[in-house]
């Protein structure tokens, strides 16, 4: 989700304080919250060793078991699979290590400031993402009806890009409050955000994303609207997201987290990988040296298959093995939608308005297929039926209304091997590709961008095996990321706010809901940060720890910046 045309954030003035994705639903500093010295709280003597259950292995779930942790308590990791989650890095059968694929995260916005303190903390690089038209990508290709227009900058485009482009500004100028927010936001001025916010919550709850611009007098053209749809300011496939609620579309663009975007070097799965072996220098209760490898012996436990209340109020896990243990508390950081049909669940885990929200949750599809190539074949310069040199290069970074949408050409040097990303797809455009083997989606995908490049033979640079994902035929997903629909405020509030637990019966109190599904921006690995932090805010109050005055979690000010509670009635 990167600028494929200017946007309002564009205009900014780069002198300006750096933005953060906090809100606008609850702004509170976590990177502050994470940098201070005081870190993150404590617990009384008698808590520490106490055993938590963290359900899920993914970046939520080790970031939550890692500062569980360093508090002195001992948290015990269950995964159905492999630890990263959806920060899934794989190679390529026979192909040099180095090849790698991003099956799931693979960009991250600068805008990510608890991510970006996990990722300096373990030691890890990041580079500049070759987005559609972003100053590292040599050349983007957009091929749409048939027509394919070659540009280095959006200048370089047909003038109705450019029309779009100034449409989605006024768009979002005019219907929700851009620049005021975005620079409130900047300032962390959280009474001017929240006073923003309130206004368009109450206004957009019940508006789709293609209703919000089609109530734009900027967007009155359908021809714009379809272009827009089809490139967008994002990488392609946005009119996929025309049937999300547009408070959805508001988060991303507000926080920027469409800008700029960054890859991992050698893979996001590093950082959760990292994260399970670190060894912290401050700890309490442990020994120096200890690390959540050493904690599990190396390894998580199995899948849960069932979660149930038993006496004194606790939390009882049984995992594939057949192994019972039962904790005073349990954070569960994988998908929601595992609750309903995965895990053999007590209903009394939760408030039934809280099973209701878990029920309502929307999640969309996702494929990608990438292949190893034998170099950066795409930077050969392409000449003309007459043997002259054009000055463009064979193959550019792909946005289309074919079947491939968006492709990407990821390369470490002219002199290596590089991975093309065939295809990423999202929605219905994603489902077209579900019945179809990893060889048989290539096949179509050559076929497709054979069309819009019919002098390139992709096919002879291939040096290996396809890989392929859909996300949402993966058993432990059942699809990529949320996205709420129209009128889910009032659901996505509810598993936000869940590890506000006074708030609740103390029968339904123990266990807390993390990862990016649960956050307000699904999709981000930021959201599976932040909402790790609250839970481990939640166990650490639920054990009587308290942070320290000078370093107050969110939960200490949720009072005072709490989302925006709509009606019922």
């Amino acid at each position: 989700m990167t600028s494929t045309v200017p946007n309002a954030i564009e205009h900014a003035d780069k002198q300006q304080p750096p933005i953060t994705m906090f809100g606008p639903d609850f702004p509170y500093a976590y990177d502050d919250f994470l940098a201070h010295p005081a870190g993150l709280g404590q617990l009384p003597a008698t808590a520490h060793g106490t055993e938590i259950a963290v359900i899920g292995g993914g970046l939520s779930g080790i970031v939550a078991a890692y500062e569980l942790m360093k508090m002195g308590l001992k948290p015990v990791v269950y995964e159905a699979g492999e630890i990263g989650g959806r920060l899934r890095t794989v190679g390529f059968d026979g192909c040099d290590p180095s090849l790698t694929a991003e099956l799931g995260a693979m960009r991250f916005p600068p805008s990510s400031t608890a991510l970006q303190h996990y990722i300096d903390l373990v030691g890890l690089e990041t580079q500049p993402f070759p987005n559609p038209l972003a100053e590292v990508t040599p050349s983007t290709v957009v091929d749409l009806k048939g027509e394919s227009h070659y540009a280095r900058t959006i200048d370089d485009l047909p003038e109705v890009f450019r029309q779009v482009a100034t449409a989605w500004n006024a768009c979002l100028e005019d219907g929700a409050d851009f620049s005021a927010m975005n620079q409130a936001m900047r300032d962390r001025d959280v009474p001017r955000i929240r006073e923003i916010w309130a206004r368009l919550v109450e206004k957009l709850d019940n508006q789709t994303f293609y209703g919000f611009l089609c109530d734009s007098e900027a967007f009155r053209s359908f021809r714009h609207r379809e272009i827009f749809g089809q490139v967008g300011f994002g990488t392609g496939g946005w009119d996929t997201d025309f049937p999300n609620s547009i408070l959805e579309i508001l988060r991303v663009v507000y926080t920027e987290a469409d800008d700029h975007h960054r890859g991992i070097v050698g893979g996001s799965r590093q950082l959760p990988l990292r994260l399970w072996e670190r060894e912290p220098q401050k700890i309490v209760h442990w020994p120096y040296g200890t690390s959540l490898a050493k904690l599990h012996d190396g390894t998580p436990k199995p899948a849960v298959t069932r979660l149930n209340r038993t006496a004194g109020n606790r939390i009882t896990v049984t995992d594939a093995h057949g192994e019972i243990r039962t904790y005073q508390a349990a954070i569960f950081t994988a998908q929601s939608w595992m609750l309903l049909s995965k895990v053999d669940c007590d209903d009394s885990l939760f408030p039934i308005d809280h099973w209701t929200a878990i029920e309502r949750t929307h999640y969309m599809e996702s494929s990608k297929l990438f292949v190893p190539v034998d170099r950066p074949f795409w930077l050969d310069k392409a000449v003309d039926d007459r043997g002259n040199a054009t000055g463009r290069d064979v193959m550019s970074m792909t946005l289309t209304d074919r079947m491939t949408r968006g492709t990407y050409l990821l390369d470490d040097g002219p002199d290596r091997p590089a991975v093309i990303c065939l295809s990423y797809t999202w929605c219905d455009d994603s489902l077209k590709w579900l019945p179809l083997s990893a060889n048989e989606r290539m096949e179509v995908m050559l076929k497709s961008l054979g069309e819009i490049y019919p002098k390139v033979d992709i096919r002879k640079h291939v040096i290996g095996s396809p890989v392929t994902v859909s996300w949402e035929n993966e058993p432990h997903f059942m699809g990529a990321f949320k996205a709420n629909l129209p009128g889910h405020y009032r659901y996505q509030r509810r598993l936000f706010t869940h590890f506000m637990q006074d708030r609740l019966p103390e029968d339904k109190r123990g266990i807390f809901l993390a990862g990016d599904d649960i956050s307000w921006t699904a999709g981000w690995a930021e959201g599976a940060v932040q909402t790790a932090l609250n839970a481990v805010w939640g166990v650490m109050h639920h054990l009587g720890g308290a942070t320290d005055p000078a370093n107050p979690g969110p939960g200490d000010v949720y009072d005072e910046i709490a989302p925006v509670e709509l009606p019922e009635d």
